[in-house]
């Protein structure tokens, strides 16, 4: 197991000004984190090569993998000319993750609003994913990359829907990033949907939520779940995630990968992530 950090977790930090990218590889490896997962909020890599030679020579001045690149999509459009577009827009990441040295990308694959997720929905638009996600794939594939669909945005987000599209899109450098925190966005228990997607995992993300009843109002920082529920991001191991659950599922499963770490909770970002991150490291170790 290769535990690291997703700079996604410390976005808070870079649009403030306390950081800039550079500075996260180097904290990250400060924190004793193995690798670094890119993720471009607060900075940007289209049309900016420097900075992407800049990363890549910064982890390895600190002695840190980058073991991904993450970036956002939708292949739910209005027209062809427009999918076709959002496809050569990704395919430009692939040749970013490649310029990284990076043999993961996760791109979403498609969003919708939560009274349009339904199952007949998601039947409708499978073909056009499946065909939007080969084509992606089959042109990563020449820099060897393995590109990924995340369980993300309400829409593919349950386990069997991921699983679904990733065995349609049949192609070996396409999986999933798995999150072990998303599936609670579509009220799944986490140990059991990572145990029915981890035979498809490119990576895994941690995360940590708070859980609460849907018949209360909390106010800032929480979000309903697709079934009315109300989440709010937490430390990691501090929430109510079934942690030790989900890494005795990894264990048993005979897990090596990439494990990277995602802080979304209220607190100060970087103390956050610092505190996950070492309770990730104890619980992976007392399992």
């Amino acid at each position: 197991m290769k535990l690291g950090v997703s700079s996604y977790s410390l976005f808070r930090a870079i649009n403030e000004g306390r950081m800039t990218i550079i500075d996260v590889v180097q904290w990250i490896a400060d924190q004793g984190g193995e690798h670094i997962e890119i993720v471009p909020a607060g900075f940007t890599l289209v049309d900016n090569p420097e900075l992407i030679d800049s990363i890549r020579a910064a982890a390895e001045k600190a002695g840190i993998e980058i073991s991904g690149y993450c970036v956002g999509n939708n292949f739910v459009t209005s027209s062809e000319e427009e999918l076709q577009q959002r496809i050569a827009d990704l395919k430009v990441h692939v040749d970013i993750a490649n310029r990284l040295g990076v043999k993961r990308m996760r791109h979403d694959v498609a969003s919708r609003p939560i009274p349009e997720t339904g199952i007949q929905q998601f039947e409708a638009d499978l073909p056009t994913l499946v065909r939007a996600c080969q084509e992606v794939a089959d042109y990563a594939a020449q820099y060897g990359i393995t590109t990924s669909v995340e369980n993300h945005g309400f829409y593919i987000q349950a386990a069997d829907r991921v699983k679904r599209l990733v065995t349609e899109v049949n192609r070996e450098n396409f999986k999933t990033t798995v999150d072990i925190g998303n599936f609670m966005c579509v009220d799944e228990n986490s140990v059991v949907s990572v145990k029915k997607n981890l035979p498809i995992a490119s990576m895994v993300h941690f995360k940590d939520f708070y859980v609460r009843p849907p018949y209360r109002e909390f106010g800032e920082g929480w979000f309903r779940t697709a079934g009315g529920y109300n989440l709010r991001g937490a430390i990691a191991g501090q929430g109510d995630i079934d942690l030790p659950g989900v890494i005795r599922v990894l264990k048993d499963y005979g897990y090596d990968g990439y494990i990277s770490l995602e802080f979304e909770g209220m607190e100060n970002c970087e103390q956050g992530t610092r505190l996950g991150l070492a309770q990730i490291r104890k619980l992976w170790n007392e399992a």
